[in-house]
């Protein structure tokens, strides 16, 4: 769904729209100060819904009113909670569930009205939390649904157009900007990550970071497998050994004439992952479709980057292959070679996301010495038996870099649970016959694949994240669709850039 945002700081009294959106605190009817910023005409009309309990503003109920305005014929009421208890995440996700809502009643024009009564160090926030949340609650994903001819469920339309009305200047239109932006490029990756593995390969991602250069002037490099068997890099390139479809390292990079610091960014791109020659279970095999959604995060971050143009140099990284088995398939037992030396003993193929992030990461150490490194990757389902589908685990060899990722996720809503990575738990993942082996057991999971990668940064400050939980059907967040892929990822990672202090 296209959505349109504008800000305005005249009042909404002589506006035409099909419906009004306020926000309004738990017991508003206790105090009709909160009502000071609808126009004075619907007062008596709300003041007498409120009575009747029809709304008592606890945060996340939504009700509808409707008027006798054939300017204003509709109200939708968002409770908030209490006042003192609104934060950041909480607003977001109430604006979430506003844009759920405007999908489904199929209205192409609607107000909102900033929340004034909100702590000062929220308050400069409000337009980038309505915008980013109504704008991600408002994706849909329904590209391959025909619909018929005789379906008079009513005509949707083909975009939206939503305008804040701000005459207090509780806000400013550049914080509406940013929520716009962060939405579209976290919409962006859900859509990469949707689409089904027949239309998403590792050739049309390719294509993907190659339009995004084009459209933001950055430089894109694309490494084929001849490339790749040049520079050594046969852990990527064993991954996709079984596949008919060739693997790629997609390279894109943004650079600021005032930057300081360079901060490279990696994401895992398994467009499809059977498990190879430890073939997965056949149940749920269809989600491994969003075994790329570490590329996705990492492509739509730099579409924000292209658009926002922080003072920070960034280096984009992606390894893209498919996982399946075949003839020429890798198998369990063989030793290959990466590109940084380091010999690998493949114990289980379904190991495979570590096997390209290795390779990808010690390239980019080498090539570019950034001085940060983050990865992405759904990595490890042990992570999602450690902290289910609400937080990102993270493995790192600084702990002040974390920390300013764990900040991130705290601002953007998307939370980071740091995991301990003590010297004893890379024993595991010794070789018996080489420097490594790619799995460590079943013990510590999670640690011992951030281990590995750890192998092949060197001293570079480094963070991976694993989103296996948090990157597709999260469920009972507003701004978040109930099944699919969640885009994230890229909002933290905006967070962190936007943010960033050399």
């Amino acid at each position: 769904m296209n959505i349109t945002f504008a800000y305005k700081t005249q009042a909404v009294d002589n506006t035409k729209t099909e419906c009004l959106v306020v926000f309004l605190p738990k017991d508003t009817n206790k105090d009709a100060g909160y009502l000071d910023q609808l126009p004075k005409s619907f007062h008596r009309l709300l003041k007498k819904f409120l009575k009747l309990g029809g709304f008592s503003g606890k945060a996340g109920q939504i009700e509808l009113a409707f008027t006798n305005s054939s300017h204003i014929p509709r109200i939708l009421l968002a409770g908030l909670g209490e006042p003192a208890e609104v934060d950041a995440e909480k607003l977001r996700r109430v604006a979430g569930q506003i844009g759920k809502k405007i999908v489904d009643m199929k209205i192409a024009n609607i107000a909102v009205l900033p929340p004034a009564y909100l702590q000062k160090n929220l308050a400069s926030q409000t337009a980038t939390l309505i915008a980013e949340g109504i704008g991600l609650g408002a994706y849909t994903f329904d590209q391959y649904k025909t619909k018929e001819k005789n379906d008079d469920s009513g005509q949707e339309p083909s975009s939206i157009t939503v305008t804040l009305y701000d005459p207090k200047k509780v806000t400013e239109k550049k914080a509406l900007d940013l929520g716009k932006v962060k939405a579209e490029t976290a919409n962006y990756a859900r859509t990469l990550g949707n689409t089904p593995s027949n239309d998403m390969t590792p050739t049309v991602l390719a294509q993907h970071a190659e339009a995004l250069a084009k459209k933001h002037n950055l430089i894109c490099n694309v490494l084929e497998e001849s490339d790749m068997e040049a520079l050594g890099m046969h852990m990527l390139l064993g991954v996709s050994r079984g596949s008919r479809e060739p693997a790629k390292l997609i390279i894109m990079e943004y650079k600021h004439k005032k930057a300081k610091d360079t901060l490279a960014i990696v994401g895992k791109g398994v467009t499809f992952d059977s498990g190879g020659i430890s073939l997965k279970p056949s149940t749920s095999m269809e989600e491994m479709k969003f075994d790329m959604c570490g590329a996705a995060a990492v492509m739509a971050t730099m579409d924000a980057i292209g658009v926002l143009r922080p003072k920070l140099n960034i280096i984009t990284v992606i390894p893209t292959s498919e996982n399946l088995p075949g003839g020429t398939a890798q198998r369990p037992g063989d030793i290959v070679t990466s590109y940084s030396g380091k010999k690998v003993e493949i114990i289980n193929t379904d190991a495979e996301g570590r096997l390209i992030l290795g390779d990808a990461l010690a390239y980019v150490a080498k090539k570019f010495n950034p001085d940060a490194i983050i990865d992405l990757a759904t990595l490890t389902g042990a992570c999602v038996v450690a902290l289910g589908k609400y937080a990102s685990g993270a493995i790192t060899n600084d702990d002040v870099l974390c920390e300013k990722v764990v900040e991130a996720g705290k601002s953007s809503g998307e939370p980071v649970w740091p995991l301990p990575n003590f010297p004893e738990y890379g024993e595991a993942i010794k070789g018996k016959y080489s420097d490594l082996k790619n799995v460590g057991g079943r013990d510590a999971g999670t640690i011992t694949a951030g281990l590995f990668l750890k192998n092949f940064v060197g001293d570079i400050p480094w963070v991976h994240l694993d989103i296996a939980g948090t990157a597709w059907a999260v469920k009972e967040i507003g701004h978040i669709p109930n099944s699919g892929a969640t885009g994230v990822g890229v909002r933290l990672l905006t967070d962190l850039i936007h943010n960033w202090k050399a």
